[in-house]
């Protein structure tokens, strides 16, 4: 049986969501807070842009330390020969690759203006996958933009030809939430039949179905006989009304009736990280977490209603689906109300060793703490907001790594 996969992609289309945006600290304790999840990839950033170099870098060397392992991390460029060629020049070492372009006739005349045809498309798609293969990519997925609005047999042809030419997935981008779970269902089963590869499903939220369209599209993917990829972001958030949320998507696969019987996550994700990624993904997007929000909302188990009350104290499954523990959550939280010491970008010796210290962080001696508290100071200059216990323990453990992450050298 075809297993279901998850590949995040809040460091890339999260990043991407107008007025919003995380710091190269912060995406990179997102990537190690999917790793702890279970998650498979990350889709971590973009390797053509230069400003992101030093990040992707620093990533990957994670990676070959055995702390991001055993997450893949993927980035995603325009499938053009240029993009894979400016991807390898500021990334060596980048294994995996998602290339995309538009398909629909509406994106190809919309954003080409006549000057691109189908075959075109298909043209450069072929030539970006062949480069990509060539400087020895362990993976490439090929992205078909606005795929929900793109003809079936033009859509197979595409997936065909990638396919044909070393492309070891096809991503199916419901790029403007247009599908509803009984037409990506049709249409990811028709393409894993048709095409012969794993599918990912891409889906938004503009009508409100990211998580009820990446369900179904996995599982028609499955019923086609092939591994089908979910994209997801933490908090669902991503460009104009998100994509689908990962914590979201993850229970509806392993708690909405009977799917998870057939259809299996691969490797499974581990929930009781759900509440710890959802909290930083809220505080370092700057964006409360909605109290309905499934598995972490605030009132996702509080009850009022007197006969709910009385059924939970009964027995809290009376009225909760999965318990709280399950997605992480329970845990009393301390919140000072008195003198607050915290980060900053003008934080001093002082502070800094009783911050370090509260985490039992000890130094070797006084220039090794000086060394570190720079770090820290660029990296609240980079995020404009206290650093939290993580992000902290993580420059003093990875000073090397936390270096680059605070590298940035624009161009003359």
């Amino acid at each position: 049986m075809a297993r279901i996969h998850f590949l995040d992609v809040t460091n890339r289309d999260g990043v991407q969501t107008a007025r919003l945006g995380l710091s190269k600290l912060q995406k990179t304790m997102i990537n190690m807070y999917l790793n702890e999840m279970g998650i498979y990839q990350s889709e971590i950033g973009f390797p053509t842009t230069r400003h992101e170099s030093f990040y992707l870098q620093a990533n990957l060397e994670l990676a070959e330390m055995g702390v991001l392992q055993p997450i893949r991390l993927g980035g995603w460029i325009r499938a053009t020969v240029d993009d894979v060629e400016r991807a390898f020049q500021l990334v060596p070492g980048i294994k995996h690759l998602n290339l995309s372009i538009p398909t629909s006739d509406q994106m190809i005349q919309g954003k080409f203006q006549g000057s691109l045809n189908r075959e075109d498309i298909i043209s450069m798609m072929i030539d970006a996958v062949e480069a990509a293969r060539a400087y020895g990519t362990e993976s490439v997925g090929v992205n078909a933009e606005d795929a929900s609005r793109t003809e079936t047999d033009f859509l197979a042809r595409f997936g065909l030809a990638a396919r044909d030419h070393g492309a070891r997935r096809l991503r199916y981008c419901d790029t403007l939430g247009y599908d509803n779970p009984f037409t990506i269902y049709e249409s990811a089963r028709a393409l894993a039949e048709s095409v012969g590869m794993p599918i990912e499903v891409h889906c938004h939220g503009d009508l409100g179905m990211a998580v009820a369209n990446s369900l179904a599209g996995a599982r028609g993917t499955v019923d086609g006989g092939q591994d089908a990829y979910i994209n997801t972001t933490v908090n669902g958030i991503g460009e104009r009304a998100g994509n689908a949320d990962l914590v979201a998507t993850a229970l509806a696969i392993t708690k909405s009736r009977g799917f998870s019987e057939r259809y299996q996550l691969e490797p499974p994700v581990d929930l009781t990280r759900a509440w710890k990624i959802s909290r930083y993904a809220s505080y370092a997007f700057g964006v409360p977490i909605p109290i309905n929000q499934p598995g972490v909302g605030a009132n996702v188990f509080a009850h009022g209603s007197g006969i709910h009350v009385d059924g939970v104290l009964k027995d809290p499954f009376n009225y909760e689906l999965y318990s709280f523990d399950e997605v992480g959550r329970g845990v009393q939280e301390i919140v000072d109300t008195g003198s607050l010491i915290c980060s900053g970008e003008y934080s001093g010796i002082s502070g800094f060793k009783y911050l370090m210290g509260r985490m039992a962080v000890r130094f070797k001696n006084p220039a090794q703490a000086e060394k570190i508290l720079e770090l820290v100071r660029y990296a609240n200059v980079a995020s404009q907001r206290p650093l939290v216990e993580d992000e902290l323990l993580f420059i003093a453990k990875y000073p090397g790594v936390a270096r680059k992450l605070l590298t940035l050298i624009p161009p003359d």
